[in-house]
């Protein structure tokens, strides 16, 4: 494979593309970073070099090599309860609180779901929850998990992975309770894939379509984007929160820094942020 090394011409008209597509905002120096993720896709397309590729994705917002484009530079690291806390915190501190406020049911958001190991975790979470305290929420939990990638979507509504996704984070015994072994992987089972569903969002977009939601997950997403950019996240965010609702970020994200529609609140296990807005419906 030949490799197309980019100008800083170049570079710099790429990053300003995905910065205006997707938000997000590549530092001074990865060059590398881009040149090593769209090699094999401007070998393929046969470019000859990335202000042809950029002059061909910019021509048309929904072809296929755009969503190949933005699938490239998408970070897509993910696994299994990541960082075990949040989900602790959801088992122990959030679901509890809401069977003491009567909740008949629960909604989540997991925004840039990736490959779907988040809002599947959540959903065994919530199957584990509910057989230790049966009725607790009448109506169980639903799961929204979205992400700007059609290739990480495709993924995530197939739940099948290979065994090396598998070891990530995921315990023998949940494995074997959640997961049936097949020719093309483990699969997860019906009841855990029952409460999620997937659909496409860019985070630029609007999440007015989305409705309301008690928690929402956006771990390790706001890192990549800029101050302003994130302002506008949380504060969106904050729009599609139940009052009182909780914000799970990554840690070494905070929204306190960009808006104060948020509290923290420290639990035993972590920190979180609720919504401090008492009714986000008006404005």
């Amino acid at each position: 494979m030949n490799e197309r090394v980019i100008s800083a011409k170049e570079y710099d008209d790429f990053r300003q593309f995905l910065a205006d597509v997707t938000g997000i905002v590549l530092g001074d120096n990865k060059h590398y970073l881009v040149s090593s993720r769209l090699n094999r896709l401007m070998e393929e397309q046969q470019f000859s070099n990335y202000d042809e590729l950029l002059k061909s994705v910019e021509s048309s917002a929904n072809s296929p090599l755009r969503e190949k484009v933005i699938d490239a530079m998408t970070t897509n690291e993910t696994m299994w309860f990541r960082d075990v806390y949040p989900f602790e915190i959801l088992r122990e501190e959030l679901l509890p609180e809401f069977v003491k406020q009567k909740k008949s049911s629960v909604r989540v958001w997991s925004a840039a779901c990736s490959s779907g190991q988040e809002p599947y975790s959540i959903s065994m979470v919530a199957r584990e929850f509910a057989l230790n305290n049966p009725g607790s929420i009448t109506s169980g939990v639903d799961i929204l998990g979205t992400d700007i990638s059609s290739m990480m979507l495709k993924y995530s509504k197939q739940a099948i992975y290979d065994t090396s996704a598998v070891k990530r984070g995921l315990s023998d015994e949940r494995r074997k309770k959640f997961f049936n072994e097949t020719s093309g992987g483990w699969e997860l089972n019906h009841d855990i894939r029952s409460r999620v569903t997937f659909r496409a969002l860019n985070l630029q977009h609007s999440f007015a379509g989305l409705g309301k939601f008690d928690v929402i997950f956006c771990r390790n997403v706001l890192i990549y984007f800029s101050s302003e950019f994130k302002t506008e996240i949380l504060t969106r965010m904050s729009e599609v929160l139940n009052p009182g609702g909780y914000l799970l970020l990554g840690s070494s994200e905070t929204p306190t820094r960009y808006t104060t529609l948020y509290k923290m609140v420290r639990t035993s296990k972590g920190v979180i942020y609720q919504l401090t807005k008492p009714d986000n419906s008006q404005s």
